[in-house]
């Protein structure tokens, strides 16, 4: 997925500007349990490929946009949007396609009309001194400090692997990329927003997209991983804890059962963050959303915090389904 600047203004200012970027994904990536695959992140514009198992790309990004374009326009004493309309998505064919799709987000830096004629090692060495993308980790393990955020293991599986063979096999095919001029794997996805063969389209559109939806929406698959039942959860959750359900949503803001309770929601459920809080009692969405990032702020400091929560996650496995 990617989002321009507005009126193709710039969204990155500085290297400052980037890292704030990449520190409201890393925690915008953790609340809303979604796994980066690949980034790059361009003077106005920005490329994702990222993996959604609970199907909540609007709620992730709405969060994630709103979180940097907050501390942007602080920073550069500005108001107003930041991004040019609504982020494009894209649905990818992870077996057949999502190599070539990390290839080409990875190859945005050479793809300027001003670099167009330059060798083959010239537009190499771009990329390599081009620090802005996931791209270095992917061929060299020792360049991974502070992109431990990516999940790399998927794009390389198919490539023997997250090794140093693997990794091999990665920058050939990045070089191939440059060689051959590739044309975008995306073109395949205009129009339905489906980026893989037509076997597999046909499959997405008649099992998983909701035909009531907006063209603006798709794709907006439902979720396709079976959930456990909400009242399961809390009931497993009550267990754990040997406190009452009234007693938990009853409970403070800052109480650490309560937002435990939510994020094993949000996670194991078939539910938004709206159905949450009616069932903590009636709380609002930004409760909700609010308390989760509260929680998970905690947790990451917190290895206690972790365990309680990693014993809490095991507790749902005594759910029948």
């Amino acid at each position: 997925m990617t989002c321009r600047g507005n009126a193709r203004q710039n969204i990155f200012g500085d290297a400052k500007d980037e890292k704030i970027f990449l520190e409201k994904l890393k925690l915008s990536l953790n609340i809303y349990n979604i796994s980066i695959l690949a980034y790059i992140l361009m003077t106005n514009h920005f490329h994702l490929v990222i993996q959604t198992p609970d199907g909540n790309l609007s709620e992730f990004m709405r969060h994630f946009n709103i979180s940097y374009t907050a501390a942007y326009n602080k920073r550069h004493n500005r108001v107003g949007h930041l991004y040019q309309g609504r982020y494009k998505a894209f649905l990818i064919d992870a077996d057949n396609y999502l190599q070539a799709v990390s290839r080409y987000i990875h190859l945005n830096p050479i793809r300027i009309k001003s670099l167009k004629n330059k060798t083959f090692k010239e537009k190499w060495n771009i990329l390599m001194a081009y620090k802005s993308s996931s791209l270095p980790a992917y061929l060299s393990e020792s360049k991974r400090k502070g992109g431990e955020f990516v999940n790399y293991q998927i794009v390389l599986d198919s490539m023997n692997g997250d090794n140093r063979k693997g990794r091999n096999c990665y920058r050939q095919f990045i070089k191939n990329g440059i060689e051959k001029d590739i044309s975008s794997p995306l073109d395949t996805g205009k129009g339905h927003g489906i980026v893989g063969n037509s076997d597999f389209i046909d499959k997405i559109k008649e099992k998983f997209l909701d035909r009531n939806c907006s063209k603006r929406e798709q794709p907006a698959l439902k979720r396709l991983q079976k959930t456990f039942d909400p009242d399961a959860v809390i009931e497993q959750f009550v267990e754990y804890t040997g406190n009452s359900r009234a007693e938990i949503c009853k409970r403070g803001k800052n109480d650490i059962n309560r937002s435990m309770l939510m994020e094993l929601l949000y996670r194991f459920c078939n539910i938004t963050q709206p159905e949450i809080g009616k069932l903590m009692g009636g709380i609002d969405y930004s409760t909700v959303s609010q308390a989760r990032k509260r929680f998970i702020l905690k947790m990451d400091k917190d290895a206690k915090l972790r365990g309680m929560f990693d014993k809490a996650t095991s507790h749902l496995s005594r759910i029948k389904i």
